[in-house]
């Protein structure tokens, strides 16, 4: 078959499973004929024949194949990324330069909002409304956060000591790369490229396979923002690009947000390569707690409406629920009517009223359902427990009471819209509870007393925490967690530092 009537057979199959015309079928035409790998500034496929079906979990139609980089692809990537920083127009550019180009990028996005959007809905089933009102508006504001701290990096003097004055300088590492999911797929990558870019560094970015096409979009905007060629590379890949990235000797930094099996790999290929710094953002299994005295209404929504958003496919979903045992029976009647009436909400994720949409694809539903037929034999299903409808990836709300504390359901991180239920008695008791997990991402606390939910909160471990309200991350502050949920931070200042490196001059004032 001739190159050009494999384009063209491609092309017609990505937009009519996008259901989309106009501007939004040219982007996409685009897309699939210029490459899925952004390198230099130009879209390219390289030289790799390997390939990934992405599916719309909503409709279970074929969106479309993304090609999927390889050693080729990798090493002109960072290559690039390496003349860019050594070299190239950044490696001159003022933080107020940088910061411009930032800025413009974050304009860029808005404007574009709707043809993202639509993108991560048919890749990854991410409900329209929410894309549009809070992922992409939230992605925006990362980049002029950070923006805003590219001309403020300062640092340090000390007076002179034993005939020497010493300064602390913060630089770049050079070239760093980012590994994200498909369950935020923007967000992810703003909190990790913005913040390198901000401190001076370039950047090379994987997103996953199962969630590719908003990436690019964002990958054409960066071009468009004026951002030399090199600075920011985009790759559409797998674990094996993963690994690749992770192993490479010529990147100085790799930040990874997945699982901690995943993690693990990442953390081996980094130090058997060239021990390149390392941050992990590695999920968890999150413990929210209902006092006696918290808002009840307030807590069910926390609790219901908090702990599902984006189905419950987020790493600070509170998924392990204890309430005191005197507010009990009717907190958890609450509890089942909230995951009832949200199957109301559930439905295809391209309708502005839908606030639930379906599982990222087959996998993710299959490996949920298969946590739930467990959990059936493991606790009392209070409400849900099944796949909703017999097409695309959706599966009902699910509560369960009563886990055994060595059950799977109550253990393991599902990734999915089921929530435990346990009871506690005492405040040493439900910190207890809390705190047995490998896990320490985040942590919600209701109760109507301010001491006890700063008393509880500090004895909590886990790197964010929520009181009288499920947590979501924000701009000025870190993000990340402790124990098995990772190293590092991302967001905030320290999101910031994680992009540089303290320099010591000691300048001997004798001579």
């Amino acid at each position: 078959m001739p190159d050009s009537l494999r384009a063209k057979n491609r092309i017609e199959a990505l937009w009519k499973h996008f259901g989309i015309q106009g501007r939004d079928r040219e982007q996409i035409d685009k897309m699939a004929t210029e490459g899925f790998q952004f390198i230099k500034n130009e879209f390219t496929n390289g030289s790799s024949s390997d390939k990934y079906e992405v599916f719309n979990p909503a409709t279970d139609a074929k969106v479309g194949d993304i090609v999927l980089a390889r050693a080729a692809e990798v090493d002109a990537a960072v290559s690039a990324a390496r003349a860019a920083y050594e070299t190239g127009p950044w490696s001159t550019y003022t933080g107020a330069q940088r910061a411009a180009l930032m800025n413009k990028l974050a304009d860029l996005i808005e404007a574009n909002a709707e043809e993202i959007a639509k993108a991560e809905v048919k890749a990854m089933g991410q409900p329209i409304a929410i894309m549009q009102n809070v992922i992409v508006p939230t992605c925006a504001s990362t980049w002029r956060y950070y923006a805003g701290w590219a001309d403020k990096i300062e640092g340090q003097s000390f007076a002179e000591e034993g005939g020497h004055y010493r300064i602390v300088r913060y630089e770049p590492f050079g070239v760093c790369a980012g590994i994200g999911p498909w369950n935020v797929t923007i967000l992810t990558m703003a909190w990790k490229i913005a913040p390198a870019l901000a401190a001076g560094n370039t950047y090379v970015f994987k997103a996953s396979e199962k969630s590719p096409y908003s990436v690019l979009i964002l990958a054409r905007l960066f071009k468009e923002a004026g951002f030399p060629e090199g600075v920011v590379n985009v790759l559409t890949g797998d674990g094996q690009t993963g690994a690749l990235m992770a192993s490479h000797m010529d990147i100085d930094k790799i930040s990874f947000t997945g699982s901690g099996a995943s993690g693990r790999k990442v953390v081996d290929a980094a130090n058997k390569s060239n021990m390149k710094k390392v941050t992990l953002e590695l999920g968890g299994k999150s413990p929210s707690i209902v006092f006696e005295d918290a808002d009840i209404e307030n807590a069910l929504a926390g609790n219901s409406q908090g702990f599902l958003f984006n189905s419950s496919q987020a790493c600070i979903a509170a998924s392990r629920l204890f309430v005191q045992s005197s507010i009990a029976d009717k907190f958890i009647e609450g509890l089942k009517t909230s995951f009832a009436g949200a199957e109301q909400i559930m439905g295809d994720p391209s309708e502005p009223t839908t606030m639930l949409g379906p599982l990222a694809d087959t996998k993710q539903l299959e490996r949920v359902l298969g946590f739930i037929e467990a959990g059936k034999t493991e606790a009392k299903l209070l409400v849900g427990g099944e796949r909703k409808g017999d097409k695309g990836a959706f599966v009902k709300p699910t509560v369960f009471v009563n886990p055994g504390k060595d059950a799977t359901i109550y253990k393991e991180e599902i990734f999915g819209p089921v929530l435990t239920v346990l009871t506690f008695e005492t405040e040493e008791e439900a910190i207890k509870l809390a705190n047995d997990t490998a896990y320490g991402l985040s942590a919600c606390v209701y109760t109507g007393s301010t001491s006890r939910a700063l008393r509880v909160a500090a004895k909590i471990k886990a790197g964010t925490i929520g009181v009288n309200s499920a947590y979501l991350p924000d701009n000025q502050t870190p993000f990340g967690g402790y124990k098995q949920s990772g190293n590092g931070r991302e967001l905030g200042k320290e999101g910031l530092m994680s992009y540089l490196q303290a320099k010591t001059i000691k300048i001997n004032m004798g001579v």
